[in-house]
């Protein structure tokens, strides 16, 4: 007897054929990944279908893989750079859903807001834009949500700076918040190491 990821596995790739570039399951849930052009049509599919009836979108986020699955000495992720991730809930069948979209451009990752499938998109594309670029076309009200109007940069993209390019502060005498060039300098902190020798020993471990 199937089990209900195999079953919906084969209502997904019956209801969406080649719109499907591929399925696969892991941590007992299933991933879907769609071509960006495809994107809005399998939405309202995936929303609406009898069969299918992901009326909610619990959330999304950005994902830059730019150094995924990178080793030492190998080759890196060679596809795209940027992909949103859906996570999507069907309350009439009681399973979950995640849907994996890859920009086409990483210099300028584009893809269509879905807000008009489910609403609460809005605030997850806009969290997606301020921290990864990713714009969201059609979105009614695209810019920035957890940094200020006036930051520079994406702060989640892998070769964004861990200091920051700008650090803001007050002003005593400008008596307003200004922006200035970060005064921190970027270091690298090694953790303490517990010896192996002195691990379970409160004794020895004072003494390290």
């Amino acid at each position: 007897m199937a089990s209900r990821l195999e079953t919906l596995t084969t209502v997904l790739q019956a209801a969406l054929g080649e719109q499907c570039v591929s399925a696969a399951t892991a941590h007992e849930e299933l991933t879907i990944v769609v071509k960006p052009a495809d994107w809005l049509a399998v939405a309202q599919k995936l929303r609406d279908a009898p069969e299918l009836k992901f009326e909610q979108l619990i959330d999304l986020c950005g994902m830059d893989y730019s150094a995924y699955g990178h080793v030492e000495g190998e080759g890196s992720w060679d596809g795209a750079r940027y992909a949103v991730v859906y996570h999507l809930l069907s309350i009439t069948y009681n399973c979950r859903l995640r849907v994996r979209v890859f920009a086409v451009d990483d210099d300028f990752p584009v893809l269509d807001s879905v807000i008009g499938a489910w609403p609460s998109a809005n605030w997850y594309e806009r969290e997606a834009f301020d921290l990864y670029g990713i714009m969201f076309t059609g979105h009614p009200d695209l810019r920035r949500l957890l940094t200020d109007y006036g930051f520079i940069g994406h702060p989640f993209r892998k070769d964004f700076p861990l200091s920051g390019n700008v650090e803001m502060r007050y002003d005593p005498e400008k008596q307003r918040v200004i922006y200035q060039p970060v005064t921190i300098e970027p270091r690298e902190i090694t953790p303490r190491i517990v010896r192996e020798e002195q691990y379970g020993n409160s004794e020895g471990f004072r003494k390290g």
